[in-house]
């Protein structure tokens, strides 16, 4: 299953003069929205797609419109009229409220304003994986790594390492993901006021699981999470999906 939370605020775009959420923009002739899950198009007749979506500004029937253009056909859509406690908190919550909630299986997480152009996973038997790549700044998830691609620690907003997540996170299990948002939300292991994917991972090494990391070229990934990256994939982005 491949989950796309996307319950934001679109704040920042908002300040900057936009009139409407991020998702519904438009870039090289398609929104955000359909750049994003069309990174996934090599899945769309093989995986359960289950978008996250908010109550306003008609985003339930845009979603529906787009994924008919897609061509998205396995999918099911859970509508958030509340504000959630951040990224992990809105996928556990939207696996609860799912039709499906008992399914097992992998899940997929990945973010609604980036895109992977020609998407393929991975051939990897571990229990979990980050992509990532090499990055500036201190603003992103982090993974300090070990031998053989394994995980030895994630942190969110502190830098530990040049490796940053790119915002595509697997879980082997689903209930994997479940485990570690569950023991973060007990122990109130918030960053920001907020529960973040990627410090999920911290609970599972330290209980023996082998969480692996991918590394892409920084040139394989459009980011449009701020008003600027949105320009600049708009200027320069390479946005191309294979058909």
């Amino acid at each position: 299953m491949i989950v796309i939370p996307m319950v934001g605020k679109s704040s920042r775009f908002f300040q900057a003069g936009y009139t409407r959420p991020k998702y519904e923009l438009m870039v090289h002739g398609r929104s955000v929205f359909a750049h994003a899950v069309a990174s996934f198009e090599a899945y769309f007749d093989s995986e359960f797609f289950l978008f996250l979506v908010r109550g306003d500004f008609g985003a339930e029937a845009f979603v529906r419109q787009e994924l008919a253009s897609l061509g998205v056909r396995r999918f099911e859509l859970v509508v958030f009229e509340q504000e959630t406690a951040g990224q992990a908190d809105t996928v556990y919550q939207g696996l609860q409220r799912m039709r499906g909630a008992g399914s097992g299986g992998a899940l997929t997480i990945f973010n609604i304003d980036t895109f992977r152009p020609g998407f393929t996973m991975p051939a990897l038997d571990c229990d979990g994986y980050l992509e990532v790549f090499e990055g500036e700044g201190e603003h992103w998830s982090f993974v300090r790594p070990g031998a053989d691609g394994r995980v030895l620690e994630t942190t969110e907003k502190v830098r530990i390492s040049n490796l940053c997540s790119d915002g595509l996170y697997q879980f082997r299990e689903r209930s994997l993901f479940e485990q570690a948002f569950r023991h973060a939300a007990s122990n109130d292991l918030r960053v920001r006021a907020e529960f973040y994917i990627a410090p999920l991972y911290n609970y599972l090494i330290a209980a023996g699981r082998d969480i692996r990391y991918v590394t892409v070229g920084a040139g394989e990934i459009v980011f449009c999470g701020t008003p600027d990256e949105y320009l600049a994939a708009v200027k320069h982005g390479n946005t191309s999906h294979a058909n």
